[in-house]
């Protein structure tokens, strides 16, 4: 029996925390690379602190990417973030870059010789999940947890409201009643903010975002409400604490309402499977909901590294399905190549849409026309009903 009242909890946090810095740095980069050389490999991890950023990794093109442009890349990031400040600039930081030429074992592996396809770049499982509560077929909590930072830093950009600053954490919890969401029990905002600020005046430029975000499920008892409950926050950012990339797997995905695979999507070129069959996992399990075969979908992919096919795959409709499970698995297979290269091709990845990606969630945004999101396109619906 499936539990249907409960309290759920996501947490988000904004492109300016540290780890999002580096996440936002490590997909520059990758879009570099893709931009001038579609079939480039990349795998970009970035450490930031006080005035400070550190480049390592693999990759291999066949363009010719001088040091510079990669070290513009990445400081061009942490300007579009919004990082002017004395602990950590765009301009002043130091940056090294030890990124090197891939592993030729690694390579081997994952290149198409012979009658061999390419293989995965990495061996594991990887998930997707999709749920009819919201528009989006996406969890509700981990949606508007996105939604108020993301909503924050628009009228931080905008000059509305300057008294943010890029550093902030959110955090929601709903009541769900019938399986539905139906009220906010608890919202946490953590937000740097200038000098001379105290919590409650952050409160009051927080609370009208957190009460449009939240709509129709209003606004949780004052008392529950917490804004910068521990007080001043004026030092943020890598400066007040170090970040990594890869770090904010749960947030990036379904604020914990779903498995994660363990790997982390940053820094990381389509080859690598970590990325592209989580993306190609949700893009499954989001056109079996919006196909109406089921409430709740989640997809499990797994793969070998060098191997083209995958291992297994699974799904799991929660009791809410109008089609066997065993029968959609073979149906999935069906209506998408899910060998590496399959997918890059079907969800158009080899390109330089993967920066817009690295903060408020891979998942739940709106597909643009120049690829960017292409896995939340539910353009399957009507082959998954006719197969299903």
């Amino acid at each position: 029996m499936v539990r249907q009242s409960y309290l759920f909890t996501s947490e988000s946090v904004s492109e300016g925390h540290p780890d999002k810095v580096c996440d936002r740095i490590s997909d520059a980069v990758v879009d570099l690379f893709l931009a001038a050389d579609p079939v480039a490999r990349v795998a970009c991890e970035c450490l930031a602190t006080t005035n400070q950023i550190v480049l390592a990794g693999e990759v291999r093109s066949k363009a010719d990417i001088a040091q510079t442009a990669i070290e513009d890349a990445a400081r061009q990031a942490v300007k579009d973030i919004g990082y002017e400040q004395r602990g950590f600039h765009w301009r002043t930081a130091t940056l090294q870059n030890f990124l090197h030429e891939q592993s030729a074992d690694i390579a081997m592996g994952v290149d198409a010789a012979g009658n061999k396809d390419e293989g995965a770049g990495d061996q594991g499982s990887m998930f997707g999940y999709a749920v009819n509560e919201t528009p989006q077929l996406m969890p509700a909590p981990i949606l508007y947890a996105h939604q108020i930072l993301k909503t924050m830093a628009v009228l931080r950009k905008s000059g509305k409201r300057p008294e943010f600053e890029p550093d902030a954490k959110s955090q929601v919890t709903l009541r769900y009643e019938n399986g539905k969401p139906v009220a906010a029990t608890s919202v946490v905002v953590s937000t740097q903010h200038r000098e001379g600020l105290s919590p409650e005046d952050v409160k009051v430029l927080v609370r009208p975002i957190v009460a449009e975000v939240l709509g129709p499920l209003g606004m949780p008892p004052e008392e529950e409400f917490y804004v910068n409950p521990t007080g001043n926050f004026v030092v943020g950012g890598p400066d007040g604490d170090a970040g990594l990339t890869g770090r904010k797997i749960i947030v990036d995905t379904y604020g914990g309402a779903a498995p994660h695979g363990g790997g982390a999507f940053s820094g990381k070129d389509p080859t690598k499977v970590d990325r592209s069959a989580a993306y190609a996992a949700r893009y499954l399990a989001k056109n079996v909901v919006a196909a109406g075969l089921a409430d709740r979908c989640l997809i499990q992919l797994s793969y070998a590294i060098g191997v083209s096919k995958p291992l297994s795959v699974y799904v799991d409709l929660f009791g809410t399905g109008r089609v066997d499970e065993a029968k959609l698995e073979k149906a999935l297979r069906d209506v998408m190549d899910l060998s590496p290269r399959g997918i890059r091709t079907h969800l158009g990845l080899n390109k330089p849409i993967y920066a817009r990606t690295a903060a408020y969630g891979h998942f739940g945004r709106t597909p643009d026309n120049t690829g960017g999101f292409s896995w939340e396109k539910p353009d399957l619906v009507q082959e998954l009903r006719r197969l299903s």
